[in-house]
């Protein structure tokens, strides 16, 4: 088991099609295509276009849902404010190994999401776009978009767009890692939270949302609110891109509207009869069992009233035949490896969080059980980030959810189920340095120098690691181009002299990372 999704996965939709429309024509809309499925877009005054937004109730499709006028507002306001104009970000950083929406977004229909992203940038007077991503295919894919726009990041342009790559994990696609990264920093959180509407990239006023949300909003601006609303829940009006894998016979995207039954879009997917329980929002999300599925249709409101969450928009079933804490230890033990380290509840909470599960596993009794509450609780709201949190919603979430296997492990020693490894976590090599092209070089540490500063592994995180006995943990495997730069950075700020890049061997059949132990609103047209 334990089969990563692909990039781009088997794509369905559920009443007429918005943001997939022209997907059963061609694997790829380019712009010709795009502009034949779609038709043109006009531009918008600002406070149309945020008002469009609120007619719409567009909120942010990346898991904090966020009211996207409200943004909208903010960053002009701060951009009037202090007289400098602001940065328009799309975020399709998507490094949960559970979610593949904005990916299928970004190979198949990158067009849509620059109209949004453009459409912003023209309201507010940018000068700037920039797309950050996290896999070869949607770099290659929004490169080429971005050339078929004539859009690129040479002076002299009105508008300068450029794309980022970001490494392919949880932290990296955090609002303030891409911002970070995007400055030319590692892609993890800084440490301290700041809002990118007041102060994002270069210090300037940042609008930042991800690909599907820009994609809405040019779905929303092409038919307009009433006809749009016509789609899905009043309250919540549109459809929704979803993520389903886990115990499915066909793991999918899915396009659907508000207001679908859940039971229905699992059916969809081949998902169990009675599923053990069903984990809504992703891996920083909630667990919700079978009776819950039944009550529950498509919506935020409605996950949230059954103790589920839409989040990320993934949804990942589990069948009888499995070990759900099992299953949870696994996907405990990815979510400590991908910590930041950067605060306590994070680079020690988690493992230990993550070992304290593994404890009652392995018969710890209920002395094991309540160690675990307490470090779980005394994880949450105490992060530099938003991942202590998502993981301790998750571990809780586990804990609530599944209460007679927790009583059959704690009081009998095992509920008697193997782990199948149902949930998708990344393979071997996961951060695309397999994927990527190599230097020729590849990291190597003097042993007796090295101290164990941990400054290399802030630097280049997608090859090296910090292990358990606080040295560095590094990828077998040659430097891709993409990295050289910050991996020579590494060596030239490593205290202790102790790293150096070296002449790579021939590559192996598959190099891997090892794996951790433990202008404002205005007119529009300028």
């Amino acid at each position: 088991m334990n089969a990563p999704l692909p990039d781009v996965p088997e794509v369905r939709v559920v009443g007429l099609p918005q943001l997939t429309q022209g997907f059963d024509l061609i694997e790829r809309l380019d712009l010709a295509m795009h502009l034949k499925v779609h038709g043109p877009l006009e531009p918008m005054a600002g406070e149309r276009l945020a008002r469009l937004a609120d007619e719409v109730s567009l909120r942010g499709r990346g898991g904090a849902g966020f009211p996207f006028g409200k943004k909208l507002r903010a960053v002009a306001e701060a951009a009037i404010r202090r007289g400098v104009r602001p940065v328009v970000v799309v975020n399709g950083s998507e490094g949960e190994p559970a979610c593949r929406k904005d990916t299928v977004l970004l190979n198949r229909a990158p067009h849509l999401i620059l109209d949004g992203a453009l459409l912003a940038a023209e309201a507010l007077g940018a000068r700037t776009l920039v797309v950050a991503v996290t896999r070869n295919s949607t770099e290659i894919s929004i490169r080429a978009a971005l050339a078929e726009r004539g859009l690129s990041d040479r002076r002299g342009q009105q508008l300068r767009a450029r794309v980022v790559r970001t490494p392919e994990r949880m932290v990296s696609g955090e609002a303030s890692s891409v911002i970070r990264a995007i400055g030319g920093g590692p892609a993890l959180p800084p440490g301290r939270r700041e809002r990118a509407s007041e102060s994002g990239v270069g210090g300037a006023p940042t609008l930042l949302s991800n690909a599907e949300t820009f994609a809405q909003l040019a779905v929303a601006a092409r038919i307009g609110a009433h006809r749009y609303a016509h789609t899905g829940l009043e309250g919540e009006p549109g459809t929704v891109l979803l993520t389903l894998s886990g115990a499915v016979a066909r793991p999918m995207v899915v396009e659907v509207p508000t207001g679908v039954p859940l039971r229905y879009v699992l059916q969809l997917a081949g998902a169990p009869q009675l599923p053990q329980g069903v984990l809504t929002g992703g891996y920083h999300g909630n667990w919700i069992d079978a009776a819950a599925v039944d009550n529950a249709v498509v919506s935020r409101a409605s996950l949230a009233a059954v103790g589920g969450s839409l989040g990320a928009g993934a949804i990942l079933p589990i069948g009888p035949e499995t070990c759900p804490l099992g299953e949870a230890q696994r996907v405990a033990n990815w979510l400590a490896a991908e910590t930041a380290g950067q605060c306590g509840p994070c680079r020690l909470g988690l493992p230990a969080a993550a070992g304290g599960l593994s404890d009652v596993l392995n018969g710890g009794g209920p002395a094991a059980l309540e160690a675990l509450r307490e470090v779980v609780q005394a994880v949450k709201g105490r992060g530099a980030c938003k991942h202590p949190d998502g993981s301790a919603r998750f571990f809780a979430s586990t804990l609530s959810a599944f209460t007679d296997d927790l009583a059959a492990h704690v009081l009998d020693g095992g509920c008697g189920r193997p782990t199948t490894g149902v949930l998708p976590l990344p393979g071997p090599g996961y951060q695309d340095v397999e994927e990527s092209i190599p230097s020729g070089e590849r990291l190597a540490v003097d042993w007796t120098l090295c101290q164990g500063h941990g400054l290399c592994a802030d630097i280049v995180p997608e090859l090296i690691r910090m292990g358990p006995d606080g040295f560095p943990v590094l990828a077998d495997t040659s430097v891709p181009t993409h990295l050289q730069g910050r991996a020579q950075r590494a060596v030239r700020r490593c205290p202790a002299l102790a790293l150096r890049l070296e002449q790579a061997a021939a590559p192996k059949e598959r190099p891997a990372l090892p794996a951790p132990n433990r202008k404002a609103l205005g007119s529009g047209r300028s």
